[in-house]
């Protein structure tokens, strides 16, 4: 479970200050699939660089579980990150002189499971998201949508509770991003991940729990 108490984010010197995000409150259930919808620039990657302690609130607290976000010190919060959170985001982020195997390892070189059994994980995920024939390719070979899967696999290999999903369809055509998002669904209802998913499209709705609107640093419920 993830618990936002009086969330806040300001940005600048007070009288000059940009308020992100006001006083947030918002309780979200294990396997939740939640939409933050908005214009660019409205607090969307705010709140998620938030929820993975990238960033730090101006006020408030976060809970994940039985642990205080907020409270931890950087290296607890590099280690948070590792075990508990995958990353997706708009612009892939895959190395390009990496294969797609090699992109999708990478994070798991920080754990301590068996090259070989990382390896297979990492097959096995591709496989799932039915680009395992690809496993070769360089980025560069691969179409927009196929990167974004190769980056969802990234983001999966050390088995995270979290998904945090900024724009991941952003650089997606239409039908590519729709796949994307039946993606993300399945990850929710099939494996219980939670996903909180930031997009400046509607059509995400369809596919979320439920949808919110970032406002005046407020979430509006859709």
């Amino acid at each position: 479970m993830i618990l936002l108490k009086s969330l806040s984010k300001k940005y600048g010197a007070d009288g000059h200050a940009i308020v992100a995000l006001h006083e947030v409150n918002l309780t979200i259930a294990p396997g939740e699939f939640i939409a933050l919808y908005g214009k660019s620039g409205s607090g969307k990657s705010t709140l998620l660089n938030l929820l993975s302690g990238i960033d730090r609130p101006t006020a408030g607290k976060i809970f994940f579980n039985t642990l205080e976000v907020t409270a931890m010190q950087e290296q607890d919060l590099t280690i948070f990150r590792r075990d508990y959170i995958g990353f997706v985001f708009q612009f892939f982020n895959l190395l390009p002189t990496l294969t797609v195997l090699e992109n999708v390892l990478l994070p798991a070189q920080l754990n301590r499971h068996s090259p070989a059994q990382v390896r297979e994980r990492g097959m096995n995920l591709l496989a799932q998201l039915g680009i395992a024939e690809r496993w070769q390719a360089m980025p560069d070979q691969l179409s927009g949508g196929q990167q974004q899967r190769v980056a969802i696999a990234r983001a999966l290999i050390n088995n995270p509770a979290i998904i945090l999903a900024d724009e991941p369809t952003g650089n997606l055509d239409s039908e590519t991003g729709l796949h994307i998002f039946e993606i993300l669904k399945r990850l929710s209802q099939e494996q219980q991940k939670t996903v909180l998913l930031a997009t400046h499209s509607l059509d995400a709705a369809q596919f979320a729990d439920r949808v919110f609107q970032i406002k005046d640093g407020a979430l509006e419920l859709r």
